[in-house]
């Protein structure tokens, strides 16, 4: 426990001053096209071009071993299976299943070992509080956060498996429920990056409202809604690169004028002024340090303020 506490310490100092992380996050929203199932007409035509083929490239190539933990889903069974088929399919065949269902799993030196050599270690979606109920502070997460401080070690993770990675993490609300104190629940996440809130399934389940509470709530982070397959590939702790086929909402509340969350009951309807919006596609990217977004139409490319 010491030496997670002292981990953890060093880490927030440097994803707080955005000093040097060698690591990369690939948070994703879910649904990410595994070239299994193309019904949906945004999902991307080829596999090679999907979401899991540039977790394969970041992670060092179809040599790379990825680690699927599908701790999230309430049929991991299943979802280890599909994510082996979809690896596949990219011609990654070195993919392994860490099967977490028991916190005590988590300090099972097999599981310990498996962590250890990977390339990639990658969340299924779900219930993002299954992830940190049984894997948060323990061994295994003190040496995910350890290997993505210090080594070339990639943490992807679709739905809740994005959801979880942030310090401040949504454990639920109705979307019906549009900004309403208290309709969002929240609780610790992993702490992978302490300066974003994550939401997956963005537009199509209607998450405006909630993660603009988890904002009013939080009016120092940013709030990123992630549509279903599209993610962002976060390097250094600090610049993202959008990916796949749908769009990120951003919120950046930086020079929000009006926010009266700490002054309502819980259930009275809240309201919010110059909340900064940013939509963003395939090829766009952001600096969080200094709040810079560069936007890529056509061949050129050009900073936003």
């Amino acid at each position: 426990m010491t030496i997670f506490r002292e981990q953890k310490r060093i880490f927030v100092l440097q994803n707080k001053n955005f000093m040097s992380v060698k690591g990369i996050l690939i948070p994703i929203g879910g649904n990410e096209d595994k070239g299994i199932d193309t019904q949906e007409d945004y999902l991307l035509e080829f596999v090679q071009e999907s979401i899991l083929a540039r977790v394969v490239k970041e992670s060092g190539g179809k040599d790379a071993l990825i680690v699927v933990v599908p701790t999230a889903s309430r049929i991991p069974d299943e979802v280890g299976r599909n994510y082996i088929q979809a690896f596949g399919k990219i011609g990654c065949t070195n993919v392994q299943i860490m099967d977490i269902r028991k916190r005590e799993q988590s300090e099972d030196p097999i599981n310990i070992a498996l962590v250890e050599k990977a390339d990639c270690v990658m969340f299924s979606g779900g219930n993002q509080s299954n992830i940190t109920r049984k894997i948060g502070n323990t061994t295994i997460h003190r040496i995910l956060t350890n290997r993505y401080i210090n080594d070339n070690f990639v943490i992807a993770g679709t739905s809740a498996g994005a959801m979880c990675m942030s310090g401040e993490m949504i454990t639920g609300g109705s979307s019906k429920e549009s900004f309403i104190k208290g309709a969002v629940g929240m609780a610790k996440g992993m702490d992978f990056i302490s300066k974003l809130i994550i939401d997956s399934h963005f537009i199509t389940r209607g998450r405006f409202g909630r993660l603009a509470e988890a904002i009013a709530r939080y009016p120092h982070l940013l709030g990123v809604g992630l549509a279903e397959d599209t993610g962002m590939v976060i390097k250094n702790c600090n610049t993202f690169e959008i990916i796949g086929s749908g769009m990120v909402i951003l919120f950046d509340p930086t020079k929000i004028r009006h926010n009266n969350e700490k002054h309502l009951k819980v259930g009275m309807p809240m309201s919010i002024s110059n909340l900064k919006t940013h939509i963003l596609a395939n090829g766009d990217r952001f600096n969080i340090k200094k709040r810079k977004l560069k936007v890529v139409p056509s061949n050129k490319s050009f900073i936003v303020e």
